[in-house]
């Protein structure tokens, strides 16, 4: 087992990595991308330098170790921006800029609209006709605020 490894070259890591990146395009979500990505690595420097079979494989290691965690970083902080300012699931939020038609007069203060699918409460600090194109600028909770938009 030993000889076999002594006589890994360049090739065999070149060959690996871009084994383990033709796996990721079968959809791995990253995965095997970094592992390729150190294969390719490992092959490039094994053909300026020679490596024992022990070097290479801690190389290969390091170097997929380092990559994933340098992608992980990259990845987090993406995510805690992305978390901030989505919607999803958070249907009060996906309802601010909303725009509908009154389909019944609205006084002052507290009413009832439609607004999609769903009759929502809502507040207005002004009354409004039937018909009168309204947006929603504000929630809380369950409250919609409306006001008139020309």
């Amino acid at each position: 087992m030993i000889e076999l490894l002594s006589q890994i070259n360049f090739w065999h890591w070149l060959a690996f990595g871009l084994i383990l990146l033709c796996v990721e395009l079968l959809g791995t979500a990253g995965y095997f991308l970094w592992l390729g990505l150190s294969a390719l690595i490992v092959g490039l420097l094994l053909s300026f330098l020679p490596l024992s079979w022990q070097m290479q494989l801690m190389s290969f290691a390091s170097f997929s170790l380092v990559t994933t965690w340098l992608w992980w970083r990259y990845q987090s902080k993406r995510d805690i921006k992305s978390h901030q300012t989505s919607t999803l699931n958070q249907r009060s939020k996906q309802l601010i800029g909303e725009t509908t038609i009154l389909t019944q007069a609205f006084a002052v203060g507290k009413g009832r609209i439609h607004l999609g699918d769903t009759s929502w409460s809502a507040v207005s600090e002004q009354s409004l006709a039937q018909g009168t194109r309204v947006e929603v600028y504000k929630v809380e909770g369950i409250v919609l605020h409306i006001r008139a938009i020309d």
